[in-house]
């Protein structure tokens, strides 16, 4: 007969994995981003399906692109889910631009669940808040 000693540390992390699939993040749910720069803008593009326009807000403020909004629960009960991976809540993410942008130019535009906001680079560097089209 072999024995093992008992790691309580091992017996905790084991469990943790198991139920991790079924907790939500920090927020309950954060869009997946992508950033890119080019040599005349910067391009953001958020996975947000589900979302409608009056969902989300975007601020441009001294080099720092917010993109907020919420996603609502569906008006189903919990009781009649057999599963929920999709979270719901709302969500801040806030995004440092090095080069400063021309504010009235910034662009958003929503179409099938991804949102994208161009940014043309400027030299001059202003507040403004963005409507989503």
């Amino acid at each position: 007969m072999a024995f093992s000693r008992w790691d309580p540390i091992r017996d905790l992390l084991a469990i943790q994995q198991r139920l991790d699939p079924f907790a939500p993040g920090p927020a309950g749910w954060v869009p997946a981003v992508d950033l890119q720069e080019t040599a005349e803008q910067y391009v953001l593009t958020a996975e947000v399906p589900g979302l409608r326009r009056e969902d989300l807000e975007i601020h441009l403020h001294d080099g720092r692109l917010t993109l907020s909004g919420v996603r609502r629960e569906r008006g189903v009960p919990c009781e009649q889910y057999h599963r929920v991976e999709r979270g719901h809540g709302s969500f801040s993410r806030t995004f440092q631009l090095p080069v400063p942008v021309d504010a009235d130019r910034v662009v958003a535009d929503l179409r099938d669940g991804v949102l994208t906001i161009t940014c043309p680079k400027t030299r001059d560097a202003s507040v403004r808040r963005i409507d989503v089209m």
